[in-house]
């Protein structure tokens, strides 16, 4: 019998999630803004976790991947925030707290409501997992922001939140702040806030030991009840006031209570733990007005209602291990991804490195070698001015010899000519002899080949110079052979005139006749310069 109520439920549940899901699925196959699919497939995911678990961890994915693709850090922080109030749903308070967190991250800089609104949720979560300080600091926070808007409605919520922080540590602290808020409350005509705020402070009263004020207060919330209250919350009132009644031993009016509470919680959750608080209720109490048969019939019940509770505690943490294991691998396979990606960036940063040393090591050599280069470029420019200035001193040495034979000979003729003089006015024979002797002497000195001697020494000088010279124009004459060495060392006309002891007019003559042998056509070449090729 409960097996075929609780598969009745689900199927009521699964049929109302299909009829929301399936607009939503014919719209995220339709959207192509990556924020608004992101958005939609939350959505599903919300409406699919009470029924389909799995498939609503595959759209929470599937939200996940289209929040990452918008690039948008405020789509991603919103998929953090509502898979966190799905986690919330599922009672997985520590991964619900991770994703707040997350989205937390994106939002505590910045003056969002929606900053607002998540550290309310941070502040609620961590009152459930009983990390008290933090939560109170949270809702300090939004206290103080919902002060700044003047947001009288939302800082009664939040001073009774704190109250009921306080309610089972520092129970006057509670009763200020339940106080505080009733006193906006009462600004405010809000029948809902009213009711909670008197039911709390009955609550806190009893704990106080103040028995009439907390009856006082619990009649004033009963006072609050209409046709538009939470079935629940009624539930919770009555237990309440059945519990007050029962602490002061009045055992009638703790079953009046508790009946009521029975009665509507029967018909909407007949197995649960407000159905179970209300069963054990009405068995003390029957018991206390020692009426044993009904004690006894309602005893059997909670044994009954608390074995099924049992059995769907068990499913339920069940459910929450695999919950929080799908989510711990989850987390690891993202660490695992990071840690690849993270592996991709090192391996990038260090071909990068690597490729820029190289470039670095190559820029180097090129730079070093540019330098040898340049400094052996300038070596053998100073190498040829070496050269040049050991050639033009050379050549100067050369035209120096020549024009000393020159001169020489030039002494020794005007010798000749006078010792010549000189024999014809001698008397004597002997004289006569005396000066033909000295006139042979001298003649033979004289008529040693001096240009002979000049070619042997310019061919030191100008190694292959003939030699290149006479296999491309064979025909020269020595005469010719000689210009062109007088030539090749850059002398002007004047000068081989000087030298060969010619009229300026017969070296010039000579000259044209050598550019019509070396065929030099054109009359802006220059002899020299010419000849210098010949080097």
């Amino acid at each position: 019998m409960l097996f075929r109520v609780f598969v009745l439920l689900l199927v009521v549940q699964y049929s109302i999630a299909q009829e929301v899901v399936t607009p939503l699925l014919d719209s995220l196959s339709v959207v192509s803004s990556e924020s608004e699919k992101s958005r939609i497939s939350l959505k599903i995911a919300s409406e699919l976790s009470n029924t389909d678990w799995e498939r609503s961890l595959y759209y929470i994915e599937v939200a996940e991947s289209a929040a990452l693709a918008s690039d948008d850090p405020q789509v991603y922080a919103d998929y953090q925030k509502k898979t966190g109030e799905i986690y919330y749903q599922k009672d997985a308070l520590d991964i619900s707290l991770d994703y707040y967190l997350k989205a937390y991250d994106f939002y505590k800089d910045k003056e969002y409501p929606e900053r607002y609104v998540l550290e309310n949720h941070l502040a609620i979560v961590n009152a459930r997992v009983e990390n008290s300080d933090v939560a109170l600091d949270y809702f300090r926070r939004v206290y103080k922001y919902q002060n700044e808007q003047s947001d009288t409605l939302s800082i009664a919520k939040t001073l009774n939140n704190i109250g009921n922080l306080y309610l089972e540590t520092q129970r006057d602290s509670s009763i200020i702040y339940y106080q505080k808020s009733l006193k906006i409350a009462k600004t405010l005509s809000d029948n809902n806030l009213y009711f909670y705020l008197y039911t709390n402070l009955g609550r806190v009263y009893i704990t106080d030991d103040q028995p009439e004020i907390s009856k006082f207060y619990f009649n004033k919330a009963i006072s609050t009840l209409n046709e538009n209250t939470d079935l629940r919350n009624k539930v919770w009132l009555y237990t309440e006031f059945s519990t007050f009644y029962l602490k002061q031993s009045q055992p009638d009016s703790s079953i009046y209570y508790a009946e009521k509470s029975f009665r509507l919680i029967d018909s909407i959750a007949p197995y649960s733990l407000a159905s179970l608080e209300s069963v054990e209720l009405l068995y003390k109490s029957y018991k206390l007005d020692k009426n044993f048969e009904k004690a006894t019939n309602y005893f059997d019940s909670y044994n009954r209602i608390s074995d099924t509770i049992n059995i769907e505690e068990k499913k339920v943490n069940v459910e929450k291990i695999l919950i929080e294991e799908a989510y711990k691998s989850k987390e690891k396979i993202q660490i695992l991804k990071e840690g690849k990606r993270r592996l991709k960036y090192y391996i990038f940063g260090l071909s990068l490195f690597v490729l820029l040393l190289i470039l670095t090591i190559l820029l180097v050599k090129y730079r070093t070698k540019l330098k040898n280069i340049q400094l052996e470029k300038e070596l053998m420019l100073a190498k040829q001015k070496e050269l040049d200035a050991s050639l033009e001193i050379k050549n100067n040495e050369l035209i120096g010899k020549a024009m000393t034979e020159i001169h020489r000979t030039e002494i020794i003729d005007e010798i000749l000519l006078e010792l010549k003089n000189v024999r014809r006015k001698a008397v004597k024979k002997e004289t006569q002899q005396a000066i033909d002797y000295i006139v042979r002497r001298l003649e033979k000195d004289t008529n040693s080949d001096i240009w002979k001697e000049f070619e042997v020494r310019f061919e030191q000088v100008h190694e292959s110079f003939y030699k290149k010279l006479i296999i491309k124009h064979p025909d020269l004459t020595s005469k010719d052979k000689r210009l062109c060495a007088l030539l090749k060392l850059d002398l002007s006309s004047k000068e081989i005139a000087q030298i060969t002891g010619q009229s300026f007019k017969s070296v010039e003559n000579a000259r044209t006749r050598l550019r019509k042998k070396l065929n030099i056509t054109n009359l802006k070449t220059e002899l020299s310069i010419y000849l210098s090729s010949f080097s």
